[in-house]
C-alpha cells in the first residue's frame, strides 16, 4: 500500500480492525468445534476398544475422564453432563 493510498483509506482503520477482529474471532469458533468434534471421535474410539476388549473398565474410565475434561475446558460440555 503507498503513501497516498494509505492516506486516503486512513479513516477506513476501524473498519479494517473491526473486520479482523472478527476473523479472528471465527478462526477461534473453528479451531474450538474441530477440537470438540475430535474429542468426541476419541471417546468413540475408546469405547470401541472397550467392546473389542482392549482396554479395562479402568483404563476406559480414565481415557473418558481426561476426554471429559477437555470437553468441559474447551468449553463443549454443559456442567449438568459432567459425570452424569
Amino acid at each position: 500500500m503507498g503513501l497516498l493510498t494509505g492516506l486516503l483509506t486512513l479513516p477506513l482503520a476501524p473498519i479494517r480492525g473491526t473486520v479482523w477482529i472478527a476473523e479472528q474471532i471465527a478462526e477461534q469458533a473453528a479451531r474450538e468445534l474441530d477440537e470438540g468434534r475430535t474429542i468426541r471421535r476419541q471417546l468413540a474410539e475408546a469405547e470401541l476398544r472397550y467392546e473389542r476388549g482392549e482396554l479395562t473398565v479402568e483404563e476406559l474410565e480414565q481415557v473418558e475422564d481426561e476426554l471429559l475434561e477437555r470437553l468441559r475446558l474447551a468449553g463443549e460440555l454443559d456442567a449438568t453432563d459432567w459425570r452424569r
